[in-house]
C-alpha cells in the first residue's frame, strides 16, 4: 500500500496590479523610503541579522533590488525585489516570473518600528517604484501564521489570489485559487513555482 502523503497549508500568494495600486501610504511617523543600494550593505547586513555581508552583497550582484524605509537616519524597515527568479528557501521551491512581473520577497520591520505601518507604506513605495519602472503585476507571499504580515499586504492593495500547498516530503506542491479569483490569474500563480535549484 502506498503511504499517504500529506499535502501542508504553506502560505498565500497575493497579486497586485501596479495600476490597482493605491496612493503614497504615510506610516505613523516620519520616515523617508527610498532605494538601498551597496552603500547600505552594512546596514542591511545588520538589519537582516546576518554574520556579514556576503548575502547582501551576492544579492546586489545578482540583480536584487532593495527598498529600505529610514526613521531619523536609521534602516527601520527594508523590502527585496526579484524581476526574474528567485528561490523561496523555506519551500525548497523556486518562483519564475512571467516577463514584466516583480515578486516581493525578505521584508522586515525592526522591532522598534514596529506597529507604525511602515510596512504597508513601504510596499506602497515598492509598488509606485515598480509601477514607474513598467512592471505590470506584483507578486508577494505570506506564510499561514505571519497574520501582521497579511495585514499589511492587505492594507497596501494586494489581493489574496491563491493558497499553496505542499507536501514537504516529496515537495509535491498545489496551487489552489481562492474563491472569485479569475481562471487566468490563478493559472499564472500556479505557473510561478518550480521544484528546482536557482540559476544565478
Amino acid at each position: 500500500m502506498t503511504p499517504t502523503v500529506t499535502a501542508e497549508y504553506a502560505g498565500t500568494m497575493w497579486l497586485l496590479e501596479p495600476d490597482d495600486a493605491p496612493a503614497a501610504i504615510a506610516p505613523l511617523l516620519p520616515a523617508i523610503f527610498a532605494p538601498a543600494g551597496p552603500d547600505d550593505t552594512d546596514r542591511l547586513t545588520a538589519a537582516m541579522g546576518l554574520p556579514d555581508s556576503e548575502e547582501v552583497r551576492r544579492r546586489f550582484a545578482t540583480g536584487r533590488r532593495c527598498y529600505a524605509a529610514k526613521c531619523a537616519g536609521a534602516l527601520a524597515a527594508y523590502g527585496w525585489v526579484s524581476l526574474d527568479r528567485e528561490a523561496v528557501g523555506e519551500l525548497g521551491l523556486v518562483i519564475q516570473l512571467p516577463p514584466g512581473d516583480a515578486y516581493v520577497w525578505d521584508c522586515a520591520t525592526a522591532p522598534a518600528y514596529r506597529r507604525h505601518h511602515l510596512y504597508t507604506a513601504l510596499l506602497a513605495y515598492i509598488a509606485g517604484a515598480l509601477r514607474a519602472d513598467g512592471r505590470r503585476r506584483i507578486w508577494i507571499g505570506a506564510a499561514p501564521d505571519n497574520t501582521a504580515s497579511h495585514a499589511g499586504i492587505m492594507r497596501a492593495g494586494f489581493q489574496p489570489v491563491a493558497d499553496l500547498f505542499l507536501a514537504r516530503a516529496t515537495r509535491q506542491f498545489t496551487v489552489r485559487g481562492r474563491p472569485g479569483i479569475p481562471a487566468e490569474v490563478v493559472a499564472t500563480a500556479s505557473q510561478l513555482f518550480r521544484d528546482e535549484l536557482p540559476q544565478e
